[in-house]
């Protein structure tokens, strides 16, 4: 089973960044992508980023030349750099792992999120 842990969340001000991880442990044969989610009060959970273990990367258009997402395949941890904040990105941002089992099998497994507040 693979666990996620995020980390980096907090309260920046309009124009500021911040930088969040996502560290995945446990079992799997391999992880083929990592992708941010995000969630805002009243919104739909929405797509940001991902990545996959080749390093092919793609942005949603609302972050697309703000965001760079990276990750390192060995320790299995992606990370999401934000930078230009802007106060509609404020929402609990969340990771996912596309997993593929030694059967060839995908599974997804999420984080339990880490909250990004931008005051305007």
């Amino acid at each position: 089973q693979v666990q996620l842990v995020e980390s980096g969340g907090g309260l920046v001000q309009a124009g500021g960044s911040l930088r969040l991880s996502c560290a995945a442990s446990g079992i799997a044969f391999s992880i083929d992508a990592m992708i941010w989610y995000r969630q805002a009060p009243g919104k739909q959970r929405e797509l940001v980023a991902g990545i996959t273990s080749r390093g092919i990367a793609n942005y949603a258009d609302s972050v697309k030349g703000r965001f760079t997402i990276s990750r390192d395949n060995a320790k299995g941890t992606m990370y999401l750099q934000m930078n230009s904040l802007k106060p509609e990105d404020t929402a609990v941002y969340y990771c996912k792992a596309d997993v593929r089992d030694v059967r060839g099998r995908s599974l997804d497994y999420w984080g339990q999120g880490t909250q990004v507040t931008v005051s305007s």
